[in-house]
């Protein structure tokens, strides 16, 4: 479960970190009041789940009454990559000399957590870790004894910053991992970590992403209402208790596993595609749970065609088909192509009982992904030609 930044930044507050003051708003009017409470400037910024809002046009800095209302107006309502902003956070702006970036995560090929800190801050660290890695710096944690304070100021010399405060910043750090741990995240960050004039740090931002599997641990955050801030498509993914993940390609992926599914992403992007979904049914998913897949997959406007890639163990071949051609037989016309690669337990049966006229069937998993690329990329053309 992912947290919105004025949630996120209630635990960051709760645990000591320094953030800016702000207030929430759901209308025009709010945010105004919100603002001059505050004080100007403030920043007014769309509580979505996604990266890169500023340049999308989801922050803006005001000084006035004025500014702020033209803000509210121009955010609230608005579509942010596939978002629709329902609050924004009105928040003091921050007066800053330096941006850094902190964060804490999970390095699966160490098998430990690991602390990072960059004095790049205020892009996104993915672009940082794939242009300019050596700026990061990184300290992996044992998490039987936890971060040890040198740790913390070891990372933060490694990453060059300033003397000054670089103790307010290894601090800061301590406090992410352990809110990292108590807290059960899988990941958590700070970006931008503000550096003011007075040498004051600042969370302008915060990230904390939960392990879904530890809510149960964590009651207040699990009762924190989601499903109205996130878009359609991923509110019906958690009706339909689906792994999903929307992305901004035109195919549509499903397939059961996440391995199986990830590798699925990666060949449509090796083949020229873009991938517009992360979906995973599951194992053992009987056929409704296949036509809810393809229900879900039908509804993002962005798809152009869909692969389904199952390999069968506990999850049955036949069963998928039957659910693929319960979906497909309800439209008069099918709206996206579909092709299929079935694998493993009744994958026989499963390519005897699907209806060629619907679905287009390929034996290999290179082959069903190539003539899914092609079905988009004609796609593309045809409505560009339009």
């Amino acid at each position: 479960m992912r947290l919105h930044e004025y949630q996120a930044k209630e635990v960051f507050a709760e645990a000591g970190m320094p953030i800016p003051d702000s207030e929430l708003a759901e209308t025009t009017e709010e945010v105004v009041e919100a603002a001059g409470s505050v004080g100007y400037p403030v920043a007014v910024k769309a509580q979505v789940h996604v990266g890169g809002r500023g340049k999308a046009g989801g922050i803006e800095l005001v000084e006035n009454d004025e500014e702020a209302r033209e803000a509210a107006e121009s955010i609230l309502g608005m579509d942010l990559k596939g978002y629709t902003v329902e609050r924004v956070l009105v928040e003091a702006a921050v007066d800053f000399v330096n941006e850094l970036y902190v964060g804490v995560t999970m390095d699966r090929g160490e098998g430990k957590p690991v602390a990072m800190v960059s004095s790049e801050g205020g892009v996104e660290i993915e672009t940082v870790a794939e242009e300019t890695p050596e700026a990061i710096a990184r300290e992996h944690v044992d998490p039987a004894f936890g971060m040890h304070p040198y740790q913390a100021r070891r990372a933060v010399f490694d990453a060059g910053v300033d003397q000054d405060v670089a103790t307010d910043v290894a601090s800061v750090l301590t406090t992410l991992y352990q809110l990292w741990d108590d807290r059960d995240g899988s990941d958590v960050e700070v970006n931008p970590l503000m550096i003011t004039s007075d040498d004051e740090v600042v969370a302008a931002d915060a990230v904390m992403n939960i392990d879904d599997d530890a809510l149960f641990r964590q009651p207040d955050l699990a009762d924190i209402e989601q499903s109205s801030y996130e878009n359609d498509l991923e509110a019906k993914a958690g009706e339909y208790g689906f792994d999903y993940v929307r992305l901004e390609g035109n195919v549509g992926i499903i397939g059961n596993g996440a391995g199986l599914v990830m590798t699925t992403l990666d060949l449509v992007d090796y083949y020229g595609g873009e991938p517009a979904n992360f979906l995973d049914v599951g194992g053992g998913a009987k056929a409704e749970r296949i036509a809810n897949a393809l229900d879900m997959v039908f509804s993002d406007d962005n798809v152009e065609s869909v692969v389904f890639n199952i390999f069968g163990g506990i999850t049955r071949g036949d069963e998928v088909a039957k659910g693929i051609n319960n979906a497909l037989e309800q439209f008069d016309e099918i709206p996206k192509p579909v092709v299929v690669r079935l694998a493993g337990t009744n994958s026989e049966e499963g390519m005897e009982i699907l209806n060629a006229d619907l679905v287009q069937v390929e034996e290999t998993l290179e082959g069903a992904v190539q003539r899914a690329v092609e079905n988009a990329d004609s796609a593309s053309v045809t409505e560009g030609s339009r």
